[in-house]
């Protein structure tokens, strides 16, 4: 098991957290009818994406989906830039050409999702690749769904970075539910790693309710892609607390999953385990809460207050300027921008 140091239980905690807070605000403000679109919430699978992207480095990168939240946050995302996205508001990332989390921070290394899960995986691998080109050290972080690995690009992508060693993770968040389909009527095998065994690479299921679980099975994965030993598939077993998006009720799945699931909150468990192991105490946690409630308040406060997009600036940014100098790697183009807007 990870050592877990004081910084890394609050950063974990803190994440998980604040992902958990910001996205219940977010449903809330679909409900309130200031949100146009789909909202999608990964509560209950915060795990998976803190204990992965708290290891990457800054020039790594991360392609996460739309239930992996805390990868963004982690990655130097504000949180009121998340909520301006969803609100549509001229200072989100895009600009307010989206209204949920189809978005991507270049400079902060993370790709923006792609609807189509799977089609996410060969853009992975071609980020991957171009760190093998170069000869840099560095490692791509890939997250889809169970459903994912049912479609073709899949397959092909996990061909391609076995056959060409790329220093990617393949992380599949198993929440059981492919909008409503279960994984048993996705498959005959009984999990998602006997898919990927045939391409040779290297599987692991892992607890994907348990932070440090996760961590340690991400920590070992990422070390072997570094290294040039190839990718590694973790799949992750977790369930999704929630319908498909907001609007879904979920009626399609029994009722009993949900208390079982409701059991593995991944947030209590290692708030119970900080805790036992005296990393810290009780009223390190209330402060580290009390902080995030603040945190997702100042963040809303200040999404609102932007302003939405101006239609005459509908087509900037489609077109590549004739300045930018696409002949230099992604991380010396944008290097020293993180200070100014993340986001561009």
């Amino acid at each position: 098991m990870a050592t877990v140091t004081r910084k890394l239980g609050s950063r974990l905690l803190h994440t998980m957290k604040l992902m958990r807070e910001l996205e219940h605000r977010i449903e809330n403000l679909y409900r309130q009818g200031k949100i146009v679109g789909g909202v999608f919430i990964g509560r209950g699978q915060e795990a998976i994406s803190a204990g992965s992207a708290v290891q990457t480095l800054p020039e790594d990168v991360v392609c996460p989906s739309h239930r992996d939240l805390a990868a963004f946050l982690l990655r130097g995302l504000p949180p009121w830039m998340v909520v301006a996205n969803y609100l549509g508001r001229k200072d989100g990332p895009t600009r307010g050409r989206d209204g949920n989390t189809h978005l991507g921070a270049l400079p902060l290394g993370i790709i923006s999702f792609i609807s189509s899960m799977a089609a996410i995986v060969p853009v992975a691998n071609g980020v991957a690749f171009s760190f093998q080109y170069r000869k840099q050290p560095n490692v791509v972080l890939c997250y889809f769904g169970d459903g994912a690995t049912s479609r073709g690009e899949w397959h092909e992508a996990l061909n391609f970075g076995a056959v060409f060693k790329l220093p990617i993770v393949y992380l599949c968040v198993n929440n059981q539910y492919a909008y409503s389909t279960p994984v048993s009527r996705q498959m005959a095998v009984e999990h998602i790693t006997d898919r990927a065994q045939g391409y040779g690479i290297p599987c692991q299921r892992v607890d994907g309710n348990d932070v440090l679980a996760v961590y340690e099975a991400a920590q070992k994965a990422i070390a072997r892609a570094r290294k040039g030993e190839g990718p590694t598939l973790l799949e992750c077993e977790t369930f999704r607390m929630s319908g498909h998006s907001a609007h879904d009720q979920a009626e399609y799945v029994p009722k009993e999953l949900f208390e079982k699931w409701k059991k593995k909150d991944p947030i209590l468990r290692f708030e119970k385990y900080l805790l036992e192991h005296k990393v810290l105490s009780r009223r390190d946690i209330d402060e580290l809460y009390a902080k995030v409630q603040a945190e997702v308040e100042a963040a809303v406060t200040r999404a609102e207050q932007s302003p939405y997009p101006d239609p005459g600036e509908l087509l900037e940014g489609v077109y590549a300027s004739a300045e930018e100098d696409h002949s230099l790697p992604m991380t010396q183009r944008t290097r020293g921008k993180r200070e100014t807007n993340p986001c561009q």
